[in-house]
C-alpha cells in the first residue's frame, strides 16, 4: 500500500496531516462532545494497537468494515428501488 501525504485525483486534492507517536502517546480529533482519543497502545512489527476513546455517539470503524457497510446499504438500496 503506497501512503503518500498528498494525493491528487482529477476532482480534488487532498492533503494529510502526517504525526509521529511514540508508545503512550495519542492525538485528538475533534472537540467537545465529538471529540475522540486516539492512543497508541503498542507497536509490534508492522502492526500498531490503537485504543480509542469516543462517546458512543461517535461512530468508529476500521476502514474495510466501513466501506463492506456501504457497500451493503448500496446493494440494500438498490434491491429497494427496483
Amino acid at each position: 500500500m503506497n501512503l503518500n501525504a498528498n494525493s491528487t485525483t482529477e476532482k480534488e486534492v487532498v492533503e494529510m496531516l502526517v504525526l509521529a507517536r511514540k508508545v503512550g502517546q495519542s492525538i485528538v480529533i475533534g472537540e467537545g462532545d465529538n471529540e475522540a482519543e486516539i492512543l497508541v497502545i503498542e507497536i509490534r512489527g508492522d502492526q500498531i494497537r490503537l485504543g480509542i476513546n469516543a462517546r458512543r455517539n461517535i461512530p468508529v470503524h476500521r476502514k474495510e468494515l466501513l466501506e463492506q457497510i456501504k457497500a451493503e446499504k448500496n446493494a440494500q438500496s438498490a434491491t429497494t428501488n427496483e
